[in-house]
């Protein structure tokens, strides 16, 4: 027997592809004036996944300046990128332990060749 109180399309918890700008902390290497990394998080919309993953920062004395969600994994090959299997093992991942995966870092220095 159903609920009809329970709604029918409950929604489920997808994986965000997220960039995280980061401002100057004492964490970062000797020269670098901020960092990127490249996340995926988890959430029921865009806009959970971004706050977890801001929240998990912050935890980390990670002070995130701007976040650019390029969306699920759905959209992104709908629009045409192509996200190798290692990549969407991570974002498995992060779906099955309901946690934010780091995939990448890049430091950022004022000499642009210098940037990892």
């Amino acid at each position: 027997m159903t609920n009809p109180d329970r709604p029918t399309d409950t929604p489920t918890e997808q994986v965000f592809t997220l960039l995280v700008e980061l401002g100057v902390t004492e964490d970062l290497p000797k020269g670098a004036t901020g960092a990127g990394l490249l996340l995926y998080a988890p959430g029921l919309d865009e806009a959970s996944a971004v706050r977890e993953a801001v929240a998990v920062l912050k935890q980390a004395d990670v002070k995130p300046l701007d976040v650019t969600s390029y969306g699920t994994l759905p959209e992104r090959l709908a629009a045409g990128d192509h996200i190798p299997r290692d990549e969407q093992d991570l974002m498995a991942r992060a779906l099955a332990e309901n946690a934010v995966i780091v995939a990448q870092k890049t430091w950022f220095t004022d000499d642009a060749d210098d940037d990892d």
